[in-house]
């Protein structure tokens, strides 16, 4: 049946997202709908932000700025890093060598030393750093950068969370005199991540990586991973012990108080918009996304609902609304378009809007608003004379906690200890939707054993349980009977 354009607009406006336990295909629409991502670049594994999903991503990435800025300097180092130095690091480049994208050619020319496009900076900025340390007064040295960086995934690709171009990776490098200095740091970092997480209310286990899966060069790794939708793990955040292999590599030497020479000690850790896709994913619900009031490019929306003869004064009375809003420092839209009250709403849901007001003439008269939050959708009124700076900023808070106790609720669920392996068809089933906890040696024999029987691996060992399992940290492996210690399996993103 044919209609009018009007009519297939209104059709469109209206049609809802596949249901979220269908996560893939529903967070394949929601990037596009919500107009976060375009898929449509001709390059497969690149993307293109637009501006609203922009705007959450410059939110987000403030606030780790914020933390960064504390104690770290921002730097930027070039992005193409010569071949001679990618590869004097061979066990990281062997972590790297199926990943790199190599320009070849300057022009026409031949160059006579290839070039990598990044795949992360160690191998560019190490150079640097040998020049910048030469005394132990020197450190220590705290820098970070916010940069694209490249690896030819061969996977399947998915907006913020497996490409080609990382387009928003934070990565932050330190140097020490010591390994206890630089272990003190990675400490550091693991509670400077813990707050950022917190403060986007997202969950999350802090898992030190089995000795095979840890970032090539590192005396050890430490990885955030959250639980998506499916029940797939997400690794969210990573810090690395480095111990002073790179610096022997680069060498990095310090002169000691005592005038002997030492080799320094680093460390590094990084996150990805792989957080703003993880804030997307966990709070997200079948209407659209789901924001934490601080991150959401819209904070608050007024939606004028207009009768025949009293439009001017719902209108007066939203301005002077949308005035006192934005003099308080808020992000405010005023809907005034000419789309019906319905289809604003919907929008304004899929772009989640944290706080939603409703004025129409019975608001008017009886000079009140209507209030709805976006993650419980319960409609109040409240008189406009209440509406302060304080209020906004304590249902925002509330908003939060709420946030964040129905993402713990969820993932916790999702949690679940296995102290047995005699049926890994149980294991198997469970790891479909989720994690199991067990214990585990932490030997490559049993972990290949897990795989082969549950088609999950192992993410790591906790390094601290927190309220995710009630058995301690200690105990016997599931596989071998030896020594072992609480970790969790998964299949990962």
């Amino acid at each position: 049946m044919s209609g009018s354009g009007s009519e297939k607009k209104t059709k469109k406006e209206v049609e809802r997202l596949p249901p979220k336990e269908s996560f893939s295909e529903w967070y394949h629409e929601i990037i596009q709908r919500a107009e976060l991502m375009d898929i449509r670049y001709p390059v497969k594994g690149l993307y293109v932000w637009f501006p609203f999903g922009f705007k959450l991503r410059q939110l987000v990435y403030s606030k780790l700025r914020e933390i960064m800025d504390r104690d770290h300097d921002e730097v930027y180092f070039p992005t193409l890093i010569p071949e001679t130095e990618l590869g004097k690091e061979g066990e990281h480049i062997k972590g790297f060598e199926d990943e790199v994208y190599w320009v070849t050619h300057g022009g026409l020319d031949e160059l006579d030393v290839k070039l990598a496009l990044r795949p992360t900076s160690e191998t560019a900025m190490y150079p640097m750093f040998k020049l910048w340390i030469r005394s132990h007064t020197d450190m220590p040295l705290r820098v970070y950068q916010i940069v694209n960086i490249f690896r030819y995934e061969t996977k399947h690709t998915r907006p913020m969370i497996r490409l080609r171009e990382i387009t928003s990776f934070k990565e932050a490098h330190t140097v020490h005199r010591n390994f206890e200095e630089a272990e003190e740091q990675v400490n550091n970092a693991i509670n400077l991540y813990k707050e950022f997480y917190d403060f986007l209310a997202i969950p999350y286990m802090v898992l030190r990586r089995p000795e095979w899966d840890k970032f090539p060069g590192a005396a050890y790794t430490i990885a955030f991973d959250t639980i998506m939708p499916d029940g797939r793990t997400m690794q969210i955040g990573t810090v690395h012990h480095l111990a002073n292999n790179f610096a022997k590599t680069f060498e990095i030497k310090y002169e000691t108080p005592d005038g002997d020479h030492e080799y320094s000690h680093q460390t590094c850790y990084g996150i990805s918009e792989r957080c703003v896709a993880a804030v997307v994913s966990v709070h997200g619900d079948d209407l659209g996304l789901v924001l934490p009031f601080e991150v959401s490019p819209v904070q608050i929306v007024i939606i004028p609902v207009l009768y025949k003869g009293k439009e001017e004064a719902v209108m007066e009375r939203a301005k002077m609304l949308e005035n006192s809003l934005k003099s308080w420092g808020f992000r405010v839209v005023l809907d005034d378009s000419d789309d019906r009250p319905g289809a604003k709403y919907y929008k304004w849901e899929l772009k989640g809007a944290a706080i939603r007001f409703e004025l129409g003439p019975k608001e008017v008269e009886s000079e009140e608003v209507t209030v709805s939050f976006r993650d419980t959708r319960e409609k109040f009124r409240i008189g406009l004379d209440e509406i302060t700076a304080g209020k906004i900023y304590e249902w925002a808070e509330e908003m939060k906690k709420r946030l964040r106790a129905k993402a713990f609720d969820t993932m916790k669920a999702r949690v679940r200890y296995f102290d047995s392996f005699d049926n890994p068809e149980m294991l198997r089933e469970w790891i479909n939707r989720g994690v199991a906890l067990v214990h585990f040696c932490m030997s490559e024999e049993c972990a290949e054993r897990i795989e082969e029987g549950t088609s999950g691996g192992i993410l790591g060992s906790f390094e601290e349980i927190g309220e995710w399992c009630e058995k301690g940290k200690e105990g016997r492996c599931i596989i071998c009977g030896e020594k072992g210690v609480l970790s969790a399996v998964s299949r990962a993103y």
